[in-house]
């Protein structure tokens, strides 16, 4: 098998990897980050308009550059280096993949919408009892006529407080539990009886608690068929757990390589710390967990389109997010106490690694899945 990626794919890494590079600083997502709105439109524009970034993974009738996948893992693994917290997970990613599965008028309409960066998505999908069973809702959309009426609560919902669009999950049918009676609804965020508690989260993103209370739904919010939309959320869900692996690897690519480089700079007793034998084979380590991080991604991501799609998101995500943790705590354990401080990077770094740790599955959860799939 080829795992070299085409011309055009090495160009679009370049193109981003330059983009941020340029423009990303650390200190300019501070400002971002302390700026109060959990994102930078200029930034969302330029990468939509400027750079094309957004139709990446969009076909070229839609207006999009005719990728998928990979190039989804390219973009997200650049997010990662320049710790990145615009939307383009639950947007491009999440959104987009549910609606190029479906296609029709709906898809028609907003993909343009997303690639032009006008729309902009969340993805609330996940309630208070949730944990990680897709299934297990309590929001309910009950038929209203030709439409729904939707009700329930939403937990932690990446980039609500300033999302133009909500793609939502809710049982139309059968008990709380049940893998039928799952719909799926792609709505404007601003109709009538949505409310939203919002909040900064601790990698430096903002989030809300959103409330339907009676939210009236018309037929053409659907995304999929009413009642069976379960599959097609595992699936966008299990694009968006390798799009996250992939951001996993490009951030702890920076965790490792700075810290071998203040290993350099570091003296202790006299000589940089990188001469210690222990803290070698520390570095190697990390090293070593990046990489098999970076080798087990790319197979999930090449295995999307294939039967064993689940599998291979399981055993990615739960080796992923073993990485996530050896790394980023001996990033923090290496620097010392400026390791966790605001004013320096890594710390940052090292939170949203924590995060994804936990982010659309635990290892444990994961671990569990794998087991079920590869054996049951």
């Amino acid at each position: 098998m080829d795992f070299n990626t085409t011309d055009e794919q090495t160009m679009l890494r370049e193109m981003v990897s330059r983009y941020f590079a340029d423009t990303y600083s650390f200190d300019n997502r501070m400002k971002t980050v302390h700026g109060g709105k959990g994102w930078n439109p200029a930034v969302w524009q330029t990468m939509a308009e400027e750079l094309g970034i957004l139709g990446a993974p969009f076909s070229e009738a839609h207006g999009g550059l005719g990728g998928g996948a990979i190039e989804n893992m390219i973009v997200m693994e650049e997010i990662g280096r320049a710790l990145v917290i615009e939307p383009y997970l639950p947007t491009v990613v999440i959104a987009g993949g549910a609606l190029k599965a479906t296609g029709g008028a709906l898809a028609d309409a907003v993909i343009p919408q997303i690639i032009a960066g006008k729309a902009v998505v969340a993805f609330a999908y996940a309630e208070p009892q949730g944990r990680y069973d897709l299934a297990d809702l309590r929001t309910t959309a009950k038929a209203d006529g030709a439409g729904f009426i939707l009700s329930g609560h939403k937990s932690v919902v990446y980039a609500a407080p300033y999302a133009t669009h909500l793609l939502v999950t809710a049982r139309s049918g059968g008990s709380q539990r049940d893998q039928g009676g799952v719909s799926l609804f792609l709505i404007p965020a601003t109709l009538p009886g949505i409310t939203r508690r919002d909040y900064p989260t601790v990698d430096g993103a903002a989030a809300s608690e959103i409330y339907f209370e009676n939210v009236a739904l018309g037929a053409d919010m659907l995304v999929g068929a009413a009642g069976a939309a379960l599959p097609l959320i595992e699936q966008i869900v299990d694009e968006a757990t390798a799009a996250v692996c992939a951001e996993a690897c490009g951030l702890t690519r920076v965790l490792h390589a700075t810290t071998l480089d203040y290993a350099k700079q570091r003296k202790q007793f006299g000589k940089p710390i990188s001469e210690f034998q222990s803290l070698q084979h520390r570095m190697v380590d990390m090293f070593m967990e990046v990489e098999q991080a970076v080798s087990i991604t790319l197979m999930a991501t090449l295995k999307l389109d294939t039967p064993e799609r689940a599998t291979a998101v399981s055993a990615a995500k739960s080796k992923v997010g073993k990485a996530c943790k050896f790394v980023g705590q001996n990033a923090v354990q290496i620097h010392g106490g400026i390791g966790i401080s605001n004013e320096l990077a890594v710390g940052h770094y090292f939170k949203r690694s924590t995060m994804i740790e936990s982010q659309f599955g635990s290892v444990d959860h994961h671990l569990r899945r794998y087991e079920r799939l590869a054996i049951g």
